[in-house]
């Protein structure tokens, strides 16, 4: 469970400005999306929720997926990062990640988690942990069927599902790199499937699933 929903303060811009940052790096201003400012949000509630020390947005979890995305943001080439919490129980419940590429609800690439794969007994179900998908044509069925074991991978040392974990995915078109937890060693490493060169960033949740994200941080490629 997600517990303790908090107060939403409204913050007068949609990106945080750090003077740690790099000039071309952006943190979003998750608290906007909770009031309904700068994000566009599809098939989910969303609330700030203090989770672990970390001041987060909670997904609740609904039939079909789930996606929220920055309005009016575009992206190319660079690196996302950003805390996830997913569940490790009931199986087949937690789908959480990042959309890139967004150009509306049902056209975007993905990558996402399923938390509890990552520890499973078997290994078939641990090979399923990280996904890549690029929506409306490459789902992960289809990728399973015709890309069999190439657009999803084990984590090595595999998280807790229940723990927040730090996914940072590298994006140089066309690869795309996912590191996990601070790894040097990328856990899935594909070719981009989409003929889309950019668009927006955001959260993606899949069918039933719910999740958590906080310390979302873009830095694009100069």
């Amino acid at each position: 469970m997600l517990p303790l929903i908090l107060p939403v303060i409204v913050m007068a811009a949609w990106a945080v400005a750090d003077p740690m940052l790099p000039a071309d790096s952006t943190v979003p201003d998750l608290a906007r999306l909770v009031a309904g400012q700068d994000w566009k949000v599809e098939n989910r509630s969303v609330q700030a929720v203090d989770k672990d020390g970390k001041k987060a947005v909670a997904f609740d979890a609904r039939p079909n997926d789930g996606l929220a995305w920055l309005s009016g943001f575009s992206f190319g080439n660079g690196e996302i990062e950003c805390d996830i919490l997913g569940r490790s129980q009931p199986i087949q419940g937690s789908f959480v990640g990042i959309a890139f590429r967004v150009q509306d609800a049902k056209t975007f690439d993905a990558v996402y988690f399923r938390p509890f794969n990552f520890r499973a007994p078997d290994q078939e179900r641990k090979a399923h942990s990280v996904q890549y998908v690029s929506h409306p044509d490459w789902t992960w069925n289809r990728l399973r069927n015709e890309r069999t074991g190439q657009y999803e991978k084990a984590i090595d040392p595999a998280p807790d599902g229940d723990q927040w974990i730090h996914a940072r995915i590298v994006i140089r078109r066309p690869k795309v790199e996912v590191y996990v937890n601070g790894a040097t060693t990328p856990s899935l490493v594909v070719d981009e499937l989409s003929p889309r060169t950019d668009g927006s960033v955001g959260f993606f949740v899949g069918n039933g699933s719910p999740g958590a994200f906080a310390n979302l941080k873009i830095t694009a490629q100069k």
